[in-house]
């Protein structure tokens, strides 16, 4: 562990981790649970939203414990958004049991300095997760520049409002028509 990293023990050791976790997120027995709401509210597989979980108490203990401001990444926000509405999870149970002591979302106020902050907190953010717990997923915790510049044009898109087909799908069918495009082409001029 180093010493940038604000902590004198290891994770397992740190009485915050060893909280986090064991802790079980929303109410008990919910016909939707938690990890559940979490999977379906963001098009995730329930592994998906595990995996966000897990970074999400990875970010609340360094949130505790790094020594300077933290911000999340994208999914980890995700999971963020979806503790802040329980509330009485969140700040009866959460935040006073397990933290031992608040921890409130702020967003972005705007502007190129408030963009410039948090591309630098973002930055140390990384930094202390990988002093911590090693190399963070790239998948779950992109470089500076994708979080905060790309990240944010990302827009929820509800299914009932919206076809949507992943890109890989239009390049595929696009390729499939030109492949018979050419074959059309090259029966007409056997014809001719």
């Amino acid at each position: 562990m180093s010493k940038a990293s604000g902590l004198s023990r290891t994770p397992a050791d740190h009485p915050v981790w060893n909280s986090l976790s064991h802790y079980d997120f929303g109410p008990d027995g919910a016909a939707l649970p938690f990890v559940g709401r979490l999977a379906r509210e963001n098009g995730w597989s329930r592994a998906e939203a595990e995996r966000a979980i897990e970074e999400y108490k990875r970010f609340c203990f360094l949130a505790v414990t790094a020594g300077h401001p933290v911000t999340p990444s994208d999914q980890v926000d995700q999971v963020w958004h979806l503790h802040l509405t329980y509330t009485r999870d969140y700040w009866e149970r959460f935040c006073p049991q397990v933290l031992g002591r608040s921890l409130h979302h702020g967003p972005t106020a705007g502007g190129s300095d408030e963009q410039h902050r948090y591309f630098t907190q973002y930055a140390e953010t990384l930094r202390s997760y990988e002093s911590v717990f090693g190399s963070p997923p790239a998948d779950l915790w992109p470089d500076a520049a994708r979080r905060l510049n790309e990240d944010p044009k990302a827009r929820r898109v509800h299914p009932r409002d919206a076809i949507i087909v992943p890109r890989k799908a239009i390049r595929a069918a696009l390729l499939f028509a030109a492949m018979l495009a050419v074959l059309a082409l090259g029966v007409l001029l056997l014809r001719s």
